[in-house]
């Protein structure tokens, strides 16, 4: 009799300052199930209370990057549990202090599509296919179109929610929702020189920048100003003692 281990939905693996979450369910389109929720959530939440790692890189295994996320709750309270709990991934995602990285090898729809947004730099190869078909479903992508306005403008973004319609890596390039787009043989060592370049920076620098570029989307530039003076005043300070 077959007692094999049952492979683990996501692997999450940590090398040196790299903090890797790799989709594993190929089989069923590397559909994110609750477990996997849940994995990921646990370990970004662990690194905010003890930020040890400085990139997070997000990828799959087999053909497909992501082709949206599981429902299996069927009343009000388990869909607001379910939804509440997809939300609070992406909120990790694009809030960790890491530097996240998403590398889409292939097709990446709906959630996969929107989590690999929410990542400071996504990588896509040129052979994949990018969508949100919620609305052929009758389903507004809400929890996508929470954020999707601060990369796309409105009449690029607005027909792809609606709509649902295939693009092609180039145009969601041009309509900013992506870094690059990497031919397929290229995409893991593109990715690899572009995790390089980040950690040959300042740590602590890098933090600080990122913090500061989220935190600049939410307020008015005259609060910006007077937090740059802070952060510019604590940050210099900092690159003095280090000399």
């Amino acid at each position: 009799m077959d007692r094999s281990p049952l492979p683990q939905p996501v692997l999450i693996e940590r090398a040196g300052d790299v903090l890797s979450f790799t989709l594993n369910r190929p089989d069923a389109g590397n559909e994110i199930s609750g477990p996997m929720f849940d994995a990921m959530t646990a370990t970004l939440r662990s690194e905010a209370a003890e930020p040890t790692a400085r990139v997070l890189r997000i990828r799959a295994s087999g053909d497909v990057f992501c082709t949206g996320r599981e429902r299996a709750a069927r009343d009000a309270v388990s869909i607001r549990s379910e939804v509440a709990r997809l939300i609070e991934l992406k909120r990790l995602v694009r809030g960790t202090s890491m530097i996240a990285i998403a590398e889409v090898q292939g097709d990446a729809h709906g959630f996969g599509f929107g989590l690999a947004i929410l990542c400071d730099f996504t990588l896509v190869s040129s052979r994949a296919t990018l969508a949100f078909p919620e609305m052929r479903k009758g389903l507004p992508p809400a929890a996508i179109m929470a954020y999707a306005g601060r990369y796309a403008l409105p009449k690029a973004l607005f027909p792809m929610v609606l709509l649902g319609d295939a693009l092609t890596p180039a145009a969601a390039l041009q309509a900013g929702l992506i870094t690059k787009v990497c031919e397929p043989a290229m995409l893991r060592s593109d990715a690899d020189a572009l995790t390089e370049r980040i950690l040959a920076l300042d740590d602590a620098g890098v933090r600080q920048c990122k913090a500061f570029f989220l935190a600049a989307e939410e307020c008015t530039t005259e609060q910006n100003f007077r937090s740059a003076t802070d952060m510019l005043t604590v940050a210099s300070l900092r690159l003095m003692q280090g000399r």
